[in-house]
Parts: structure tokens; sequence; C-alpha cells
């Protein structure tokens, strides 16, 4: 059984679990890796207009397992998930630790955007996203990047290039040697996701 401390010791290394369509877990350490660099995030015009409009209510951790779900929904182009009930019920442990979080996009009471991911020391290692509406999903991440930044966290990890609309913020692939790196210093960082709104 996938537990919160296995997950705790598998981001320390590096490493993290997807499910396959029989729910069996497998653990990843992919070569090259993709980050969105904090320092270098780039937020493209038009949806900078829509963050300033407010058009999305933005929470925190107040709907963890409902994104969990909502990832792990098919989608178009998407019918099966990596995300399995096991590692909905372990991460959702590790979300009542206070190590992973949720930043939700809701509109006229409605979820209907939102992300996940685990956040340790400086490290905050970004999981899934999901959008009901256009660009909820995109403004959650823009927040969430404010937040880092804001918390002290130095590293924010994608895992996979996987989707290409994260190309258009910054993403970049780099080594599995350089990335081992980064997380060595971002686990010497002491980060607080709980900051001033």
């Amino acid at each position: 059984m996938l537990t919160p401390e296995m997950l705790i010791a598998g981001y320390c290394q590096g490493i993290f679990p997807m499910a396959d369509e029989r729910g069996v877990i497998t653990w990843y350490d992919p070569h090259p890796r993709a980050i969105l660099p904090l320092d270098a995030f780039h937020v493209p015009h038009r949806l900078a207009r829509t963050v300033r409009k407010g058009v999305f209510t933005i929470r925190t951790d107040t709907a963890f397992t409902d994104v969990m779900r909502a990832c792990a929904a098919p989608a178009p182009g998407r019918e099966s998930t990596w995300i399995s009930e096991e590692m909905i019920e372990a991460y959702t442990a590790l979300h009542r630790m206070g190590l992973a979080h949720s930043v939700e996009a809701w509109r006229e009471g409605r979820l209907v955007g939102g992300l996940y991911g685990v956040a340790i020391r400086g490290l905050f290692a970004g999981e899934s996203m999901f959008s009901r509406e256009r660009d909820a999903s995109k403004v959650a991440l823009v927040h969430l990047v404010e937040r880092l930044r804001r918390g002290g966290y130095v590293l924010l990890d994608s895992q996979f290039l996987g989707s290409p609309h994260l190309l258009q913020f910054g993403l970049i692939e780099i080594p599995r040697r350089t990335y081992k790196q980064l997380l060595a210093q971002a686990l010497q960082v002491e980060a607080t996701w709980d900051v001033p709104a």
C-alpha cells in the first residue's frame, strides 16, 4: 500500500509514483526532467488579463480530494488515468499532514479548475491539473507561482514535458543529474505554504 511516508521518501529522492490502467503503481525518475523556473515564469498577455479580471475565485486547500478526482477523471484525449484510488487516499493523507496542497478555481460556487502537488521544504512538485472552463487551471497555476515565490520556494517540478501548453509559461527540460542537484538545494530551504494573500 502506498503511504504518505513512502511518498515523502520518494519525493526527497526525486522519484514519484504513477498507476497503470490496472492500478499497479510504478515509481518514475525521468530523464530529462521538466521544471518551471520560478524566476523566469512567463504569463501570456491574454491570460494576465483574465487573472486581473477576477473571473475565478481562487482558493487553496478547500477541496483537495475533489481536485485529485477531477484530475483523475477521463477527458478528451485522455481516456485512462494514472491517478488510482490508492494514490488518492495516500495523497489525501499527505494533504492532512500539510505536505500536499491544492489551488482551486471556483466560479458561481462550482469547482471549475485547479491543480495539486506536493510541498516539501523548498520543493513544490506539481502533480496534475484540470479545467472545466477555459483558462481555469492556468489561472490556478499563476496563483500557485505567486504563492511559491512569496513562500520562499525555489523549485517547481513539472516532472515530464507533458502538456505542450505549459511551454508558454517557460517550462524547460534539464538533465536528471541537474534536477537532483536542484532538489538537494531545495530540501535545505525553509519555505512556507501559508503566506498572506
